[in-house]
C-alpha cells in the first residue's frame, strides 16, 4: 500500500506538471521532448535498467503472452462489432470500428508500464516488461495495428514508412546494445550516473504523457471507447491473467505481465488513427479516459495478482 501511494503520488504529480507545460509551453515542444525521449532517454533508460534486471528463467515468454494479449483484444473487439450488428441492425463506420479494434488490442506499456512496473515490482523484473513491450506492444501496434488500419481506414498511405518505424526504433537497438554492455565492468561513479539518466528519463516520460493529454480536447464517443477499455484494461488481463500460471509464471514476474496488460490505450493507436484516416475522436477519447481509468483499476490487479 505504501509502494501503491508513492507511485500515485509520482504519477499523478508529474502527469499534471506536464499537463501544466503542456498549457504554458509552445506547442512544439512537447514534440521536442518527444523526439529526445525517443532517441535518447528511453534507450538509455533501457541500457541502464538491463543492467540491474534478472534475465533468467522464462523471460522469453513475455512477449508471446504479449501477442496473445493483443490477438484477444482484436478478436473481443471484433466479436463486440458482430454483436452490435446483430442486436441493432447496424454497424459504425469502417474508420470507427478500425480504431475501436485498435484501442481495445494496444496498450500504453512503454512510457506508462515501465514507471509503473519499476515502482511496483523492481528493477530486478524490468526485462519481463521490456520484453513485453518491444517485442510485443512494438510489433503488435505497428504490424497488426498497421494491417488493420489499411484494411478499415478511408485513405492509402505508404507501408513502407511504417514498417521502417519498427527496425529503426532506437529502443530496439538500445535493447540489443544493453545485453551485450551488460557484460562490461564501469566505475561506480558512471553506474551512478548511468542510473540517474535512466529515472530522469522515465520522469520526462511521464510528464510527457501529461503535455500529451493537454492538448487531448476530445471526449466524443464516450460509449465505445469506454466498452474498448473493458476489454483491454478489464477482460483480457483478467483472462490471461489467470493462466499465467499454466505458463510457469508466478510471483512478481506475473505481476509485470499483468500490469502490462492491463495499460490504457497506447498513444501509438491515435497515430496510427491519423495516419490511415480512422476515428480520431474514438482513438482520442479512449487515450483519455484510459489514463484515469488506470487509477482505479491498478490497485484491483495489484491485489488479484
Amino acid at each position: 500500500m505504501i509502494n501503491l501511494l508513492e507511485l500515485y503520488v509520482k504519477l499523478v504529480g508529474l502527469v499534471l506538471v506536464g499537463v501544466v507545460l503542456g498549457h504554458k509551453l509552445p506547442p512544439i515542444f512537447p514534440n521536442r521532448l518527444g523526439q529526445f525521449l525517443f532517441w535518447v532517454g528511453v534507450p538509455i533508460s533501457i541500457v541502464a535498467f538491463l543492467r540491474q534486471t534478472d534475465l533468467s528463467g522464462q523471460i522469453w515468454i513475455a512477449p508471446a503472452i504479449a501477442h496473445l494479449a493483443i490477438l484477444l483484444g482484436a478478436f473481443l473487439a471484433w466479436l463486440g462489432i458482430k454483436g452490435q450488428a446483430y442486436f441493432t441492425n447496424s454497424l459504425p463506420q469502417s474508420s470507427t470500428q478500425g480504431s475501436f479494434i485498435l484501442a481495445s488490442m494496444v496498450g500504453n506499456t512503454g512510457y506508462l508500464g515501465f514507471p509503473i512496473a519499476l515502482a511496483m515490482v523492481g528493477k530486478e523484473y524490468f526485462a519481463w516488461a521490456l520484453f513485453y513491450d518491444l517485442l510485443g506492444s512494438l510489433l503488435g501496434s505497428y504490424g497488426l495495428g498497421v494491417l488493420l488500419a489499411a484494411r478499415f481506414g478511408n485513405t492509402v498511405q505508404n507501408n513502407r514508412q511504417m514498417t521502417k518505424a519498427i527496425f529503426i526504433n532506437p529502443a530496439l537497438w538500445s535493447f540489443g546494445f544493453g545485453l551485450l554492455f551488460r557484460q562490461v565492468s564501469i566505475p561506480p561513479v558512471m553506474e551512478f550516473a548511468l542510473d540517474k539518466l535512466a529515472w530522469s528519463g522515465v520522469a520526462l516520460s511521464l510528464i510527457l504523457i501529461g503535455m500529451r493529454l493537454s492538448k487531448l480536447n476530445s471526449w466524443h464517443k464516450l460509449k465505445p471507447a469506454g466498452t474498448s477499455l473493458v476489454i483491454k484494461m478489464l477482460v483480457v488481463p483478467l483472462i490471461l491473467g489467470s493462466s499465467l500460471p499454466l505458463f510457469g509464471i508466478t510471483g512478481d514476474a506475473a505481476q509485470v505481465i499483468v500490469l502490462q496488460m492491463a495499460m490504457p490505450p497506447a498513444f501509438a493507436t491515435l497515430v496510427i488513427a491519423e495516419t490511415f484516416d480512422l476515428d480520431r475522436d474514438l482513438a482520442v477519447t479512449a487515450l483519455a479516459m484510459g489514463t484515469m481509468v488506470l487509477l482505479f483499476t491498478l490497485p484491483v490487479w495489484l491485489w488479484l495478482f
